[in-house]
């Protein structure tokens, strides 16, 4: 099972390197994507006037981060959808708590609103705090992964720093590279917090080539909070360099909690950041 994972891994890398044209493109014409939860009040607020002022911005890419009650962030799947695209941008994926009991619900409001990924943003407490516990959290995220696939999805898993403290002689995050199935489950790596713990992005993408399809870009201040992109200590440039190497398809700009600038201007300058110094 392990020499078969191995060779899976290793062939995903390599056909990441050479059919990656699709990520190529997309840097050439400079599309940028940002995750809903920077605007979450904002979106709260008024939807409708948070997308046109994302779109007004230059975003391209959107990921969502607030289903509840079959609604992306207060609207119908297909609805939330049209909204987006009716803008211009283009819906890729959705932070969405999974469990067993709500998988079936959860898919399928995501293939409804037409989603590429659906990824799992963090893991309860007690999966993470014992080696039983991050087993059964793979042998889900595989679960998972095959009611995506068989609904045009794939399912992702963000990082925070945790995932990176071992437990049990075991460092969740390798654990969880290794004992999922690459063609059910992809990573999204989180630049900020795998940087806050004390690793490099560039290690892992080597270590693991063709497993990160999905980051998130936030930078990371002095203090080890999360910062506006170019006003934080992440050099992004060797790390987009290895955008092949992580089998990179998506990025999408984060700012959990914007404390210099509003919402607005953050997201503005991140994407401006990356378009003057990066893409």
């Amino acid at each position: 099972m392990e020499r078969r994972k191995f060779i899976k891994t290793t062939v995903a890398g390599a056909t990441a390197a050479m059919i990656l044209p699709s990520f190529a493109c997309d840097v050439k014409e400079k599309n940028t994507g940002l995750i809903l939860y920077t605007v979450r009040n904002e979106m709260m607020k008024d939807s409708e006037g948070t997308l046109d002022k994302i779109a007004e911005i230059g975003y391209n890419w959107l990921e969502a981060a607030g289903y509840a009650n079959g609604k992306f962030h207060g609207h119908k799947p297909s609805e939330f959808k049209k909204m987006i695209e009716s803008r211009g941008m283009k819906l890729i994926s959705s932070h969405n708590s999974l469990s067993p009991e709500n998988l079936d619900e959860v898919v399928g409001a995501a293939a409804e609103a037409g989603l590429q990924y659906l990824v799992i943003p963090s893991l309860p407490f007690n999966l993470l705090s014992t080696l039983d516990g991050l087993k059964q959290a793979a042998d889900f995220m595989n679960t998972a992964g095959e009611k995506c696939l068989a609904n045009g999805m794939k399912l992702g898993f963000h990082n925070h720093w945790a995932e990176f403290e071992t437990v049990e002689g075991q460092i969740p995050y390798d654990l969880f590279l290794n004992n999922t199935d690459p063609d059910l489950v992809t990573f999204q790596l989180d630049l900020a917090w795998i940087t806050r713990s004390g690793n490099d992005p560039v290690d892992y993408f080597k270590k693991y080539p063709g497993r990160f399809e999905l980051l998130h870009v936030k930078d990371l201040s002095v203090d080890k909070e999360d910062a506006t992109l170019g006003e934080g200590t992440i050099d992004f440039t060797p790390i987009f360099n290895e955008a092949a190497t992580a089998g990179m398809k998506y990025f999408f700009v984060e700012q959990d909690n914007c404390r210099t600038h509003t919402p607005f201007e953050s997201i503005e300058i991140s994407r401006n950041y990356l378009l003057e110094n990066i893409l």
